[in-house]
C-alpha cells in the first residue's frame, strides 16, 4: 500500500479511532490521524480474554505507519500489549513513558509472563521473557511537563494521580491541541497527589469515563467500611482475601492497613502478607520514585520510610504459606484470573466465616466481577463447582475520576470536543448524557460529546491559516505596507520561516548552491565588433584575460569568452542575470548571421540619433508600453520622464540619463531598456551615452 502521507498533509480532518476502549473497560489503545502523522495513545491487553483475543485491533492498521506511541501507566490494560507491538509487529516508531512507569513495566510484565505460561500454555503466550527484554531498548522515557518533538508532534506530560508515573499526555500537531488522560484521579491519597489541571486548553479532550455518572464516597468513609470489615473478618476466625496488582492500589492499601494494626495491639498476632514476587523489587521502585509522590509522603521519607512495613510480610508463593488461623493477604492479580489470588480464593471461598474485598474496578468477563453479584457457585480453573458462601464485599479504592471530578475537570479546561473511552457502553451513555444536561443548562452547546465503539472512527474538521515567520537579517527592517520580501519559504514540521539565502545554512541542514551556466556559440565575426557592440548594450565592458584567452565582462556578471571559432557565454544562474545573459546570446547571434547589416543598420539610424527629442519621444513611448500610460510621466521643459511602479518612483534625467530609483530591480530594468533602445537608433561609429 503506497504512502498517503502527502495527501493526508493537505486535508483539514483530523480522525479518532479507539482500536480498544471503546465501550468496554480494558486494552486501551487510541489511534489519533492529523496531517499525514499518526500517534497511538497506550496499546493494552484486555484482563477478561486471553490470547491474541486480548489484543486491541491493531491489525486493522498499518503499524508500520505510526510515528508515535505514548504509554500512560503500568496497568496492563493500558501497556501489557507493548512488547508484543514492538517486537510481533512492524511497528518504527518511538515509544514515551515517564521514568517510573518503565521501571514498574519491566518487573510487572515479567510477572504477567510467568502466569500466563502457566494458565494459557495450550493456547500459547503473546510474547516471552525475551521479546520484553528486547522491548526495553525501544522505550524512551521523559519527565512531566518536559517537551518533546518527533516529526513534527509536539507533546508533554502532565502528573496523572492514579497510580505511580502515571501521565496525561498533551499532543499538538499543526496547532491543534489533544489532551489524553489515561486513567486519572483528581483526589488525593495517602501516597499520590491528585492529578494536575493543564494551564494550555485543549481543542480535544480523550477523557477515561471508567465510573459514569457514580459518586466516589469519602475517602475517610471508605477507609473505615475497609478496616471494620478486615475486622470483623478477623474476629469470627476468618481469613480476608484481597485480590490487588502488584503496584497501585496495593501499596495504599498496605499503609492503611500497616497504620491501623499499630492502633489496635489486639491484632498483631494476626499476619498481613503482601503475596507477591514483586513485593521486593517493586517496594524498591516506589522508595525510589518518592519524589512523585504527595507532600505528606516527602516530609514522611525524611523521618522514616512509610514502605517499611512493621505489620505487613512479603509472601512470594503459596508454599511458603501456613494456612493456620485468621490472617489478611493480599495477592494478585486484581480480577482473579489466575495465579495466588485465584489459587486462595478457591481454597477458601466456601468457608462463611472468610471473606473476599474487591477494592479496585472489575472488567466484565472476570471471576472478580462475577461474584460481585454472589452466585451460588463458582466454577474453579480445573472445571470443579465451588459452593461460593464466603462474604463478598466491594470497597473502591479505585483511583479514577468520579462524576463529580471528571465534571469539574472538564469545566476547567472548556474544550471544543470531548471523546469517552475507557468505560462500559452503559456508563459511557449515561455521563454524556448527564455532562450534556449539565453544559446545555449553562447554555454552553458548543461542545461536542462522543462515545466511540472499538474501531469507530470520529472525524472532525480544523482548518487554520497558515503563517509564515520572517526571520534573520530579512527581519532586521520592519516592512512598510506594500514592500516586496524576497527570500527562501522553509517548511519545519508544520512551522514555515522565510529566511534570505545567504542564512539558509543557520535555519535548515541546507546550504546555498551556485548554479555555474555555459553556453558555447559558433562565432566568426570579429571580436572587436562584439566588443563594440556589448559597449552599445551595457554601457562598460570590462576586458579581462582568463585562462589566456580574451574575456569581455559585461553588466558586472556575464562572461564573454573568446575561443577559436566560438564564444563562450558563462554567468551564474538568477532570474536577472539569466536576463543579461538572453540579452548577450540574442546579440551574438545577429552578429554572427550578418555582421555587415549590424554595421550598416546602425549608419541608417544616424539621423533619427541626431534628433534628441525624436529619442526622448522614444523613451517615452518605451515606458508607457512597458508600464503602462497612468505609470508614465514625462516633462519635456524639466527634462525628466518619472515612473512610478507599486509605490516606488523612478525619475530619469532626460540631460545626463541620470536614473535616481530606490528599488535596485527597477533601476536595472530601466537602465537596460533605454541601452538597448540607444543601441536600435544609434550609429556603430557614434560614441555611447553613459546611462546610471
Amino acid at each position: 500500500m503506497g504512502d498517503k502521507r502527502p495527501m493526508e498533509e493537505l486535508s483539514d480532518e483530523l480522525t479518532i479511532t479507539p482500536l480498544g476502549a471503546g465501550q468496554e473497560v480494558g486494552r486501551s489503545c487510541i489511534l489519533l490521524q492529523f496531517k499525514g502523522k499518526r500517534v497511538l495513545l497506550d496499546i493494552g491487553i484486555h484482563p477478561g480474554l486471553s490470547g491474541l483475543e486480548a489484543l486491541p485491533f491493531i491489525d486493522v492498521i498499518d503499524t508500520s505507519q505510526i510515528d508515535l506511541l505514548l504509554v500512560s501507566h503500568f496497568h496492563l490494560d493500558h501497556c501489557g500489549a507493548l512488547p508484543y507491538l514492538l517486537e510481533k509487529t512492524n511497528f518504527k516508531g518511538r515509544t514515551f513513558m515517564t521514568h517510573a512507569t518503565k521501571a514498574i513495566y519491566k518487573w510487572l510484565l515479567a510477572d504477567y509472563i510467568k502466569v500466563s505460561n502457566i494458565s494459557t500454555e495450550e493456547r500459547g503466550v503473546l510474547y516471552t521473557e525475551k521479546d520484553l527484554d528486547n522491548s526495553l531498548d525501544k522505550i524512551e522515557t521523559m519527565n512531566f511537563h518536559e517537551e518533546k518533538e518527533v516529526n513534527g508532534i509536539r507533546f508533554w506530560s502532565y502528573n496523572a494521580g492514579h497510580v505511580l508515573g502515571a501521565a496525561m499526555f498533551m499532543i499538538e500537531i499543526a496547532g491543534v491541541k489533544l489532551l489524553y488522560t489515561g486513567d486519572f484521579s483528581r483526589q488525593e491519597d495517602r501516597h499520590l497527589m491528585a492529578a494536575e489541571v493543564p494551564n494550555v486548553r485543549p481543542d480535544i479532550l480523550i477523557i477515561e469515563s471508567t465510573y459514569g455518572t457514580h459518586i466516589h464516597e469519602k475517602r475517610e468513609v471508605r477507609e473505615a467500611r475497609f478496616t471494620q470489615t478486615v475486622h470483623d473478618t478477623i474476629s469470627r476466625g476468618g481469613r480476608c482475601l484481597i485480590p490487588v496488582f502488584a503496584l497501585g492500589r496495593a501499596q495504599e492499601l498496605m499503609l492503611i492497613l500497616d497504620e491501623y494494626w499499630e492502633a489496635h495491639p489486639e491484632l498483631h498476632d494476626v499476619p498481613i502478607y503482601y503475596a507477591s514476587s514483586l513485593a521486593k523489587k517493586c517496594m524498591a521502585v516506589f522508595q525510589t520514585y518518592v519524589n512523585a509522590m504527595n507532600d505528606k509522603i516527602r516530609r514522611q521519607i525524611s523521618i522514616n520510610n512509610p514502605f517499611v512495613f512493621k505489620h505487613i510480610s512479603n509472601l512470594k508463593n503459596i508454599d511458603q504459606f501456613q494456612d493456620i488461623g485468621p490472617s489478611v493477604v493480599m495477592a494478585s492479580p486484581g480480577m482473579l484470573q489466575s495465579g495466588l489470588s485465584r489459587e486462595l480464593f478457591e481454597t477458601w471461598c466456601p468457608d462463611a466465616r472468610n471473606s473476599v474485598i474487591i477494592a479496585g474496578y472489575c472488567v466484565e468477563g472476570t471471576l472478580a466481577k462475577m461474584i460481585m453479584s454472589e452466585p451460588e457457585e463458582v466454577i474453579s480453573i480445573t472445571g470443579q463447582r465451588l459452593p461460593l458462601k464466603c462474604s463478598v464485599k466491594y470497597i473502591s479504592f479505585s483511583a479514577h475520576t468520579d462524576y463529580e471530578q471528571t465534571s469539574e475537570f472538564i469545566r476547567q479546561l472548556k474544550p471544543n470536543h470531548i471523546v469517552l473511552v475507557h468505560g462500559e457502553q452503559s456508563e459511557m451513555n449515561r455521563l454524556k448524557t448527564a455532562l450534556k444536561r449539565e453544559y446545555e443548562d449553562k447554555g454552553d452547546k458548543a461542545m461536542e460529546i462522543f462515545t466511540p465503539a472499538n474501531n469507530e472512527e470520529i472525524v472532525l474538521n480544523f482548518r487554520g491559516e497558515k503563517m509564515a515567520k520572517v526571520v534573520g537579517r530579512l527581519a532586521a527592517k520592519k516592512p512598510k505596507p506594500g514592500d516586496v520580501i524576497s527570500g527562501v519559504l522553509v517548511k519545519r514540521g508544520f512551522n514555515y520561516h522565510i529566511v534570505s539565502p545567504e542564512e539558509l545554512q543557520h535555519y535548515t541542514d541546507l546550504s546555498k548552491g551556485v548554479v555555474l551556466q555555459k553556453q558555447t556559440l559558433h562565432f566568426t565575426a570579429p571580436f572587436s565588433l562584439l566588443h563594440h557592440c556589448l559597449l552599445q548594450l551595457a554601457g562598460h565592458v570590462e576586458q579581462i584575460e582568463l585562462n589566456g584567452k580574451n574575456c569581455l565582462k559585461v553588466f558586472d556578471a556575464i562572461l564573454v569568452i573568446q575561443d577559436k571559432n566560438k564564444v563562450i557565454i558563462q554567468w551564474e544562474g538568477c532570474d536577472m542575470k539569466d536576463m543579461y545573459a538572453d540579452a548577450v546570446v540574442t546579440l551574438c547571434l545577429q552578429i554572427e548571421a550578418n555582421p555587415q547589416a549590424i554595421k550598416q543598420s546602425s549608419l541608417r539610424s544616424i539621423t533619427q540619433a541626431k534628433d534628441k527629442s525624436t529619442f526622448e519621444d522614444r523613451v517615452e513611448r518605451l515606458l508607457i508600453e512597458m508600464f503602462g500610460e497612468n505609470s508614465v510621466t514625462y516633462q519635456p521643459k524639466l527634462k525628466y520622464i518619472s515612473v512610478t511602479l507599486n509605490g516606488v518612483k523612478a525619475v530619469i534625467n532626460l540631460k545626463s540619463y541620470e536614473i535616481q530609483c530606490p528599488d535596485d530591480t527597477l533601476h536595472q530594468m530601466l537602465a537596460s531598456a533605454i541601452r538597448r533602445l540607444h543601441v536600435a537608433l544609434t550609429p556603430v561609429n557614434v560614441p555611447t551615452i553613459a546611462i546610471t
